[in-house]
């Protein structure tokens, strides 16, 4: 029987966690640098949105093992490539739609990882309370994002930071928990040759 490959799977996991590296790096960058120039920023976020909503595609079609981490994927992949290109095209006029925009995108996701902890508690994942609680911070910095966007410039940058670094830290959290690749998983849907009763097939 054929086996499934785990080159979609392995690629979707690699790119989670090369993306949630991005955005934890990126967190840092604006807090410790709050003075970098708004299009600067809308154009890093706009593009980085719209990666991961690819990596998310790419996931959600992987079906992993557990089926977790990618489970909504498809909905909020499409969502962050829409959001990300908007706030490509323009990165400097619209600083309060980027903080509003990634402010949902983060509030939505959070949300999604509370889901994802229960069904990792079913699992047996030990540490699915590790995911539920970095998920109800993201989701709560997600909603002082869309909300305290009317802050100062700098006081924006550092808060934007801090989004991102928590959501990147859910995000690499979530994946190196929840996908297990296991190298001979059968396919979803298993083909049976069923024969006649004097042995010829049908």
């Amino acid at each position: 029987m054929k086996m499934r490959s785990v080159a979609p799977m392995r690629i979707a996991k690699i790119g989670y966690i090369v993306m949630s590296a991005l955005f934890c790096a990126a967190g840092v960058l604006l807090i410790a640098a709050p003075g970098l120039s708004l299009s600067v920023i809308g154009v890093c976020i706009g593009v980085a949105m719209i990666l991961f909503g690819i990596v998310k595609l790419v996931g959600y079609f992987s079906k992993d093992l557990f089926r977790l981490a990618f489970q909504f994927d498809l909905e909020f992949g499409i969502l962050m490539m829409v959001l990300g290109g908007t706030v490509l095209f323009n990165p400097e006029n619209l600083m309060a739609f980027i903080c509003v925009a990634l402010g949902i995108s983060i509030l939505l996701d959070g949300l999604f990882k509370i889901r994802i902890a229960m069904d990792s508690k079913r699992f047996g994942i030990k540490s699915w309370w590790l995911i539920l609680a970095l998920a109800i911070v993201t989701g709560g910095t997600g909603v002082i994002l869309i909300f305290d966007s009317v802050v100062g410039a700098k006081a924006l940058s550092v808060l934007l930071g801090l989004t991102l670094l928590s959501e990147g830290i859910l995000n690499l959290y979530t994946v190196i928990s929840t996908v297990l690749i296991v190298k001979n998983q059968l396919p979803d849907v298993i083909e049976v040759e069923a024969s006649e009763p004097n042995g010829k097939e049908r």
